[in-house]
């Protein structure tokens, strides 16, 4: 279980919390969509999850692992694997096989396990064929499954994304977000941080921040059929 417990943070030199008090859990094999306009406090918390951020007060608790106790944060971001919105900015390697061989790489793991984990996670996200490309050569939606390659060749629990298809195009978006499911079928949590309200469809649950405070969570139809002012006013 993927644990926000009661959870607030704030950056040095502001006097706004970024969030207060969130609690809300992201179970295996559930896809939770988290919704909130920017400036909500979404980013923040996708940070938070993986241990680039550690609470000021409250808990990230992942399996049990605290995401404070900073001689297991290499194990916890191991667990939890998180997909930004640019993709740029998570590519560090030359060629596609070496970026999605980097994660496993840094575990020290046998190469022979190196090899194979990137030969499954490519051929996952359908990138086994560009395995000798240069990631700049790519497409933006190639670009982003390639990071989500890697990410799987961690073998992480969890998935959080924070708006992963933001800047793909509709058909790019399509495939990416059947990468997922099949991700979500094989038992990994999904957490969707977006703006899009009609990715909530789908969820089992649905978080909306405001200021950093969480004010809805439920199952989506509770979410659709809420006052205009919920669905709109906290989304813009």
């Amino acid at each position: 279980m993927l644990e926000f417990q009661q959870l607030s943070f704030c950056y040095p030199d502001t006097t706004a919390p970024a969030l207060v008090d969130v609690s809300c859990t992201v179970a295996p094999g559930s896809y939770v969509v988290m919704l909130g306009a920017n400036g909500s406090g979404k980013t923040t918390l996708a940070r938070l999850a993986n241990g680039l951020l550690l609470p000021e007060s409250g808990a990230v608790i992942v399996d049990g692992l605290d995401s404070s106790d900073i001689l297991r944060q290499r194990e916890l971001r191991q667990l939890v694997g998180l997909v930004s919105q640019d993709p740029d900015e998570q590519i560090v390697s030359t060629t596609v096989l070496d970026e999605v061989a980097f994660g496993p790489e840094n575990l020290g793991l046998p190469p022979t396990e190196i090899a194979t984990r990137a030969q499954q996670s490519l051929a996952a996200v359908g990138l086994l064929g560009l395995s000798e490309h240069d990631p700049n050569t790519l497409s933006g939606g190639q670009k982003q499954r390639l990071v989500l390659a890697g990410i799987l060749a961690m073998h992480p629990r969890y998935l959080v994304m924070d708006e992963p298809t933001a800047m793909l195009d509709s058909a790019a978006r399509n495939e990416f977000m059947n990468i997922i499911d099949d991700q979500r079928s094989q038992g990994r949590g999904i957490l969707h941080i977006t703006h899009d309200l009609t990715m909530a469809a789908q969820a089992n649950s649905v978080l909306v921040l405001c200021a950093g405070k969480l004010v809805f969570q439920g199952p989506p139809a509770k979410l659709l059929a809420a006052e205009a002012d919920l669905v709109t006013w906290q989304l813009k």
